[in-house]
């Protein structure tokens, strides 16, 4: 498959359900519309994140409102209802409370993008029973026994265990040697921590990796100046950056960038979703990221290029990444939890989630093609994807699915 058609993208695989149900029991408990909720940052310094998460979500909603709704259900329109987690995480707990409230009807819903704020929101949306599907990737979000939380991007600690092996094999086949010394920075949100805690247990030292760098800071970032000269007298071979806001990226890259060491001179790594945005090019400029890998939860690839070019015509964006593709997919895996439990019903929905095992359908928006959660709501095989910018644009690298490009390592 080299792209995914309207129809495809809408109709593979979400209507294995329909013939289990009965005519009767359809129209008995058939609704003129399904409501799906929507939490993530719309204000703050997070709210370019859940922009684009937004303008993901309501594409997939005109999609399959388009294509004739929920099929089992007799065609019954989604809904999607949209709260802002602003910028804290009392206020995205607060947001949950007021969104149940105020929808008591939701079967389901998605966000908060920061992990810190998805922690909050999901013990208030676990309470209520609530199927919750996130792209979050802190590990504590589902290692706490909630039934119906749902990670679909590999976890903060199975990234940071993915990383770095992957950044010493690409610097071992550029430059013939292994890199010895690394230099992080990052600041103190969830995911974050989740990150770093198995790089400074045991990652950095089995890989024969020294630590010469480790700042921390609480976001937002007000001065980066002390933490690049920190970095630049240890040395490092290459330096992986945690922030996770475009304003903290963007005072990281030009502060590396006064002190001449771009990526030409010394190789970056980025993380998240944040990294590859469009807001970032327009604010840092495209000299400044030239080179630097972002490690992320997924990208849309090269059989994605139908979807892709609808929602660039769409939008007006220059591309289609990481928080708008995760955004499209979770409305369609509750779509099709709809269509296989035929009634709006957030505890059936919630069990059908947890039955998925696909390789069609919704699951094709995944880059290792599969879409089962395991008994804590992690996402199976879900793998670290890589863009590297080029050009000004972000281009996917790895995993060889989705790749359109070869990764260069930037000269040191």
């Amino acid at each position: 498959m080299t792209d995914l058609t309207r129809r495809s993208t809408v109709g593979l695989g979400l209507a294995a359900g329909a013939a289990t149900l009965t005519p009767r029991r359809a129209r008995a408990q058939t609704p003129a519309e399904v409501k799906i909720a929507m939490l993530v940052p719309l204000s703050g310094a997070w709210a370019r994140q859940g922009i684009l998460e937004q303008m993901g979500a309501r594409l997939a909603i005109d999609d399959i409102n388009a294509a004739g709704g929920i099929k089992s259900m007799g065609g019954a329109k989604m809904k999607l209802i949209e709260y802002d987690t602003q910028d804290s995480a009392e206020k995205a707990k607060d947001a949950a409370q007021r969104m149940l409230s105020q929808e008591p009807d939701l079967v389901g819903g998605f966000g908060c993008w920061l992990s810190t704020f998805t922690l909050a929101a999901t013990e208030v949306t676990e309470r209520a029973e609530l199927p919750w599907l996130t792209l979050s990737y802190s590990d504590l979000i589902t290692g706490r026994g909630f039934r119906h939380v749902f990670q679909s991007s590999p976890t903060a600690d199975r990234q940071a265990e993915e990383e770095l092996p992957m950044v010493i094999e690409l610097a071992q086949k550029a430059i013939g040697r292994k890199p010895t010394k690394v230099a992080f920075i990052g600041d103190n949100t969830a995911s974050s921590v989740s990150f770093m805690k198995p790089i400074r247990d045991h990652s950095a030292k089995d890989l024969g990796l020294a630590i010469v760098t480790d700042e921390v800071y609480t976001p937002p970032l007000a001065d980066a100046t002390t933490m690049i000269q920190h970095v630049r007298s240890s040395r490092p071979d290459f330096v992986v950056f945690q922030s996770t806001n475009v304003p903290d990226d963007k005072l990281l890259v030009d502060k590396f960038a006064e002190v001449n060491m771009r990526s030409d001179r010394l190789p970056k790594i980025g993380g998240g979703g944040h990294w590859a945005v469009p807001e970032l090019l327009n604010v840092t400029g495209a000299e400044n990221l030239e080179g630097i890998l972002v490690g992320l939860a997924n990208w849309p690839g090269k059989r994605l290029g139908d979807l892709e070019r609808r929602f660039m015509a769409r939008t007006g964006e220059p591309w289609f990444g990481h928080d708008s593709i995760f955004a499209y997919v979770h409305v369609m895996i509750l779509k099709e939890a709809l269509e296989r439990s035929g009634v709006a019903d957030r505890r059936r929905v919630s069990d059908a989630i947890r039955e998925l095992d696909m390789t069609d359908g919704p699951a094709l928006f995944f880059p290792d093609g599969r879409l089962k959660y395991d008994e804590k709501g992690r996402r199976v095989g879900a793998k670290l994807c890589v863009v590297q910018w080029r050009g000004g644009k972000p281009v996917p690298v790895y995993p060889p699915a989705i790749a359109t490009n070869d990764v260069l390592w930037p000269k040191v």
